[in-house]
C-alpha cells in the first residue's frame, strides 16, 4: 500500500477529496478496507474511532460485501462503523445520536448501492435526490463525530495512493463553508470545513499532539 504522510496544508487537500462530486475507478489501487480480515478485527477497527468508554457502549455496524450489517445494539445513542467516502477509503467513524439518526442512513445507503453495482456518479446523484426529497436529512443540531482511530486512510483522486489521516474530531455544520469559520489558513492547527456547502458538511479539528518529553 502506498501511503503519504499528512503534512501542513493537507487539510485543504482533504477538503478537495471529500468534496469530489464523483470518483473514477482506480484499478491499480488496492482498497484499504480488508473484507477478508476476521469479524473480530473489523469490529475492533470500527470501535477504534472513539474512546472505549464511548465505542464500548455504541451500536456497531460491520461492513460486508453486501453492505453494512448491524452486529451490536448500543446503549448510548452512538454508532460506530468503518466509513468509506470512496471505495478505497478506510475511515473508522463513531456518530453521536444525531448523526446516527440523520447522516448514518446515507452511509448505509451508499454501501448497499455499491454492492448492487451502481457507479459513484449514480450514487452521488441518488444521494442528492434523497436530500431534496426528504428521504435523507441533514443534522438538525450540533453534535460530534469521533474519528480518533490511527487506522484511517483516504484515496487521492486520479492517483494510486492513499493518505494516512490523523486522529481527529468532526462537528456537524450543515451547508457550512470555509468562509463561515473565517477562512482560516490551511494548517493542522486550524479547524477546516470538509464537504463544504453540502448537507453533511463538517468542521474538522485535529487535536494537538502532546509535546515530546526531553
Amino acid at each position: 500500500m502506498n501511503r503519504l504522510r499528512l503534512d501542513r496544508g493537507i487539510l485543504a487537500f482533504l477538503a478537495g477529496v471529500f468534496l469530489s462530486p464523483s470518483f473514477s475507478a482506480q484499478t491499480t489501487l488496492k482498497p484499504a478496507y480488508d473484507f477478508s480480515s476476521s469479524r473480530e478485527d473489523r469490529i475492533k477497527l470500527a470501535e477504534s474511532a472513539a474512546p472505549p468508554e464511548i465505542s464500548g457502549k455504541s451500536a456497531v455496524y460491520l461492513l460486508e460485501r453486501t453492505g453494512y450489517v448491524k452486529v451490536r445494539e448500543g446503549t448510548n445513542g452512538f454508532s460506530c462503523f468503518v466509513d468509506r467516502q470512496t471505495p478505497f477509503n478506510q475511515e473508522p467513524t463513531c456518530f453521536d445520536a444525531e448523526g446516527s439518526a440523520t447522516t448514518l442512513p446515507t452511509r448505509l445507503f451508499v454501501e448497499t448501492q455499491r454492492a448492487l453495482g451502481k457507479t459513484e456518479v449514480q450514487i452521488t446523484a441518488a444521494l442528492e435526490a434523497g436530500y431534496k426529497s426528504g428521504k435523507f436529512r441533514a443534522p438538525r443540531k450540533p453534535g460530534i463525530v469521533y474519528m480518533m482511530s490511527h487506522n484511517g486512510y483516504i484515496s487521492i483522486p486520479g492517483k494510486a495512493e492513499l493518505i494516512h489521516i490523523p486522529a481527529h474530531l468532526m462537528f456537524y455544520a450543515p451547508y457550512a463553508t470555509t468562509k463561515d469559520i473565517g477562512s482560516p489558513p490551511a494548517s493542522t492547527s486550524m479547524p477546516h470545513v470538509i464537504r463544504e456547502g453540502l448537507p453533511d458538511a463538517y468542521i474538522i479539528v485535529i487535536p494537538a499532539q502532546p509535546a515530546a518529553e526531553n
